[in-house]
């Protein structure tokens, strides 16, 4: 049977597979081990392909809801209807929506034909998961680096000393850092000598096999990374070393920084002051360190803040740009010099008046801009490779307020949680019969790669491409609008000429099957890598930023505070339906300490209810002692039991939506990221 070579399109990681076909059926995926980047790592998610394939629950043909039933539609039809509604709407003076999903990061065609259906729209409300995941720290490169794409990368296979503060690599596969087979490349740290701490609410998978684990509380985040750069300070340990040359601000921002005491602010985080000064002692020892932050730190009250202390350690210590710190990657495709670097505030919201930032704002104003009536209320709604009932903010509002559309259109394989609500659901073909370039995640890999990957199976008669499906899409709303219609550039076509501005060619990568290794990041790219030469050390909005930071200190604690959580087996919502990735022990749980049960007279497995100003939800608890006292965690990602899911295999196990718990006022001001970790919550047995 032929086995092809493909990358794996679904987590961040791009593992390198080898794929078994018998007439157009996939009979197995396995690791590749001649691949450049992975070298034969896997992960069960790549397994999960096989199952998005053949499942029978994936939606075929474009479908049209009449009533409370799907009537099948054909792409010519539901096109022209959806054009001439969206224009009638536009004309009565209502506006339209745009929400992007995570997916849409992984898939390059994708990617390339949502301008054309911006300009269509002709909407301000564009909305996407990233305000709900990384937009923190494409804010920080904008304002220290001078462009939002210029990701500092963490040079794991050669530091000596890794701290991962609110990650967990060994559930992600990575995240904002594309280094697959982490877990091994931890082992080779460790068996060099180095040492991996990792400051987090929970004892995850990655702090189970760190040399150190700290509990810190959720959202103090700010408050620790501060207390580090005091200690650094402290100690006289503030070294950038060959960066000093071109750093802007570097002592303006510690100057801001000691307003506050150590010792106030490691009482305000849970670590204890000791533990903080030995860490910075380590950090400021000379050898290559590099300090790392997520999910934990990006969805959190001061995301931003986080972001920018986190960098500041880098610099202050002299590991930005330098083997074994965090360095920047020589990218096949230099996305930093083929776009600009980014816009902050250049209009804003119709209801709150958030500043739009990257070109949208932040998904915790979407529920509002539908509900809210007046001068340019949304009315109609596409949602793109997403799900935002159940990874948005105060889903409930948000799944209440997709209630109200005159017009909604979903890009979506399956009837979801959120799809259900629309008018149209318009599904792309399966993953096999697409393409694969990692244009987004090549440039933030641990190591300089490029691979292509080939169609695989052919496009089954009577089904589309979601690239294809956009660009018909833009076409039909342009035409009913009276716009001049786009002739779009085939994405094969533009992503060659891209590779050949870098010296490569879509030819030569078709030629090398398991990828091109461009070879290691190297230090020294820095400061030819920034827009004005500098690095803005310290950013007016980051400073200001500050007296939030110190009045929340003064906050009285709250008794429990809800974080979310990952699992290898699992990649948001949309993996649920692979039976082979939701075999094995109920995910959908509750963790919480064993003092915090016994107080409320829980036991293991019980039924709990989990309230909180947004909403309520029901769950089985696990008590563990891997969770910080004060502290509970719900996956991310379930609530499948909604009326009109058509989801099989994840309605057998539905779960409960976090999102149902928090809330739209909790957000980062500067980003307007949704602040989820650290929401408070009362729990009781159900």
């Amino acid at each position: 049977m032929p086995v092809f070579t493909r990358t794996c399109h679904i987590c961040e990681a791009n593992c390198g597979l080898l794929v078994e076909l018998e007439d157009g059926r996939v009979v197995s995926i396995k690791g590749d081990p001649d691949d450049v980047l992975s070298q034969g790592h896997i992960c069960p998610k790549a397994t999960a392909i096989a199952d998005i394939e053949a499942d029978p629950d994936r939606l075929r043909t474009p479908l049209k809801r009449v009533g409370g039933d799907w009537v099948p539609v054909s792409w010519e039809e539901a096109f022209a209807d959806i054009g001439a509604r969206y224009a009638s709407l536009k004309a009565r003076g209502f506006e339209g929506a745009l929400y992007i999903g995570n997916p849409s990061a992984h898939n390059y065609s994708l990617g390339m034909a949502f301008p054309g259906l911006k300009k269509a729209l002709g909407t301000p409300n564009v909305f996407s998961a990233s305000t709900v995941d990384q937009i923190p720290q494409q804010l920080v490169n904008m304002l220290m680096f001078g462009h939002n794409a210029l990701w500092p990368i963490p040079d794991i296979d050669r530091t000596r000393l890794m701290v991962i503060v609110g990650a967990n690599p060994f559930a992600s596969n990575g995240s904002t850092w594309t280094v697959p087979g982490v877990r091994a490349r931890v082992k080779a740290l460790q068996a060099r000598g180095g040492r991996l701490v990792v400051v987090d609410p929970r004892r995850t998978e990655t702090a189970e096999t760190a040399d150190a684990h700290l509990f810190i509380r959720p959202g103090t985040d700010a408050a620790f990374l501060a207390a580090l750069l005091l200690a650094l300070d402290e100690a006289g340990l503030v070294r950038p070393g060959r960066l000093a040359t071109f750093l802007d601000g570097l002592e303006a921002a510690l100057a801001a920084l000691r307003r506050f005491a150590i010792a106030d602010l490691a009482a305000f985080s849970g670590v204890a002051e000791a533990e903080i000064r030995a860490l910075a002692g380590a950090l400021g020892s000379g050898e290559p360190a590099v300090v790392y932050g997520r999910m934990g730190v990006s969805t959190a009250a001061f995301g931003t803040l986080n972001h920018w202390l986190i960098q500041l350690l880098n610099i202050a210590t002299g590991n930005l740009d330098r083997e074994g710190g965090a360095m920047f990657s020589s990218p096949a495709i230099d996305l930093v010099a083929g776009s600009g670097p980014g816009n902050r505030g250049r209009y804003r919201s119709r209801v709150s008046g958030h500043p739009e930032l990257l070109g949208e704002f932040p998904v915790v104003a979407l529920a509002e801009e539908i509900t809210t009536p007046g001068e340019g209320q949304v009315k109609a709604l596409v949602v793109v490779a997403g799900n935002p009932v159940l990874s948005c903010p105060d889903g409930g509002a948000l799944d209440r307020a997709l209630q109200t559309l005159e017009l909604m259109v979903s890009v979506d394989m399956y009837v979801t949680e959120t799809s259900r609500h629309a008018h149209y659901i318009l599904p792309p073909c399966g993953p096999l019969s697409k393409d694969h370039y990692p244009l987004a995640l090549g440039p933030i890999a641990v190591r300089n790669f490029a691979k292509y990957s080939p169609v695989l199976l052919p496009v089954p008669e009577g089904e589309k491409t979601d690239w294809e499906i956009v660009t018909e899409l833009a076409r039909a709303i342009a035409g009913a609008r009276g716009l001049p219609p786009q002739n779009p550039v085939p994405p094969r076509v533009m992503l060659d000429g891209m590779l050949k501005r870098g010296g490569l060619s879509l030819a030569a990568l078709e030629a090398a099957p398991h990828g091109l290794d461009l070879g290691p990041l190297e230090p020294g790219r820095l400061p030819g890598r920034l827009r004005e030469g500098v690095i803005r050390c310290a950013p007016a909005e980051c400073l200001a930023d500050l007296d939030r930071l110190a009045a929340a200190l003064a906050e009285p604690a709250h008794g429990l505070l809800l974080i979310g959580r990952r699992h290898i087996r699992s990649n948001n919502s949309w993996l649920h339906n692979a039976r082979r990735l939701m075999k094995g022990p109920e995910r959908c749980t509750l963790m919480i300490h064993p003092e915090d049960a016994r107080a409320r007279g829980i036991a293991d497995g019980d039924r709990v209810r989990v309230s909180s100003s947004a909403g309520a939800v029901e769950v089985p608890a696990e008590v563990t002692e891997a969770i910080m006292p004060g502290t509970v965690s719900l996956p991310h990602g379930y609530g499948h039991g909604r009326a009109g899911v058509r989801l099989s295999v994840a309605r057998e196990r539905p779960g409960a939506s976090i999102n149902d718990l928090t809330r739209r006022d909790r957000f980062d001001p500067l980003s307007g990221n949704a602040a989820f970790s650290g929401t408070p919550v009362e729990v009781v047995a159900a």
